[in-house]
């Protein structure tokens, strides 16, 4: 009974790769051969466009069709004389790290098929056509092309229960231990690319609300916090509302723009964190204010 749960598992991990094949076939050699075939022919979409939404898919493509998807179907069937997976992840597993690559484009890929889709009605059309065929099991291209970016956390899912099913004193249990290692580092590098990805995203949209400012602009910046304020000036007594960013290594003291053409704010002040120094005041005519002192300046706000 133990022996048929691990190999359960194992099976599972074969037919899922099987259908996972099928569905790689269908992303490369069906919709990018043929949205590629079309795009040469400059009626539908430029082909540069065409590489970007389908990224590395093919690379992809090859390396379970050609390797792991054989590799595992010949240890199954020697399963009664050899039963084991683990060594045969762990020559998989190094190779994962290209799905990097397809999981930080894809966010990109899928507004680039709406866009083009408006943009080029051939474009809809072709894609439209290859839906409707049988293979596409009346599903979207982007929900099959949603199918890599889910596949890393199915191989950590199965490899757990695969381990966990294993009898102690099991030929396979190292080498197991070992596969379910390497694709959980593999999983985290690919969580690790998204996160960076959607950090850089931010932060661009972010310095275009700044105007693109040259020396704002710098990937390393790490924004912590934004918001409204208002600044006392205690020469009239009155408040007027100015905008702060927040970054690890500097605050952005900014003014909001009237006419919102291009940037949205305009930078009034910037001042270093290194040497700037907060302090809350007592004021009871201005709830909730702090002075804020940099090496050049000193502010006097109010939070809301």
């Amino acid at each position: 009974m133990q022996e048929s749960e691990e190999k359960k598992i194992a099976l599972e991990l074969l037919e899922t790769e099987q259908a996972y094949v099928n569905r790689l076939y269908l992303l490369d050699q069906v919709f990018y051969t043929e949205l590629m075939k079309e795009a040469k022919t400059g009626k539908t979409v430029p082909e540069e466009v065409v590489k970007m939404i389908f990224s590395n898919i093919s690379s992809i493509y090859q390396f379970h069709s050609e390797f792991f998807l054989p590799e595992l179907r010949k240890r199954m069937e020697e399963w009664n004389c050899n039963p084991r997976i683990g060594d045969v992840i762990q020559k998989l597993a190094p190779f994962l790290k290209m799905y990097g690559e397809y999981v930080k484009n894809f966010d990109k890929a899928v507004e680039l098929i709406t866009a083009w889709s408006e943009k080029s009605p051939p474009f809809q059309e072709l894609i439209a056509d290859i839906q409707k065929r049988k293979v596409c099991a009346n599903l979207t291209l982007q929900h099959h092309m949603l199918e890599p970016v889910q596949r890393i956390p199915r191989y950590e899912l199965l490899l757990k229960d695969y381990v966990r099913k294993l009898p102690p004193q099991s030929p396979d249990r190292g080498d197991a231990e070992k596969a379910l290692e390497m694709i959980f580092m593999v999983a985290k590098h690919s969580n690790a690319a998204i996160a960076e990805m959607e950090r850089l995203q931010n932060l661009w949209v972010v310095y275009q609300r700044l105007g693109l400012e040259d020396d704002i602009v710098d990937p390393s910046n790490e924004l912590i916090k934004e918001g409204p304020i208002q600044k006392i000036s205690t020469r009239n007594n009155s408040t007027s509302e100015k905008y702060l960013f927040l970054f690890n290594n500097m605050l952005l003291y900014c003014v909001p723009k009237v006419i919102q053409v291009g940037a949205e704010f305009q930078v009034h002040l910037r001042m270093d964190v290194e040497g700037m120094k907060v302090r809350e005041l007592k004021d009871t005519q201005f709830l909730h204010t702090f002075l804020v002192s940099g090496k050049k300046r000193t502010l006097e706000l109010q939070a809301r």
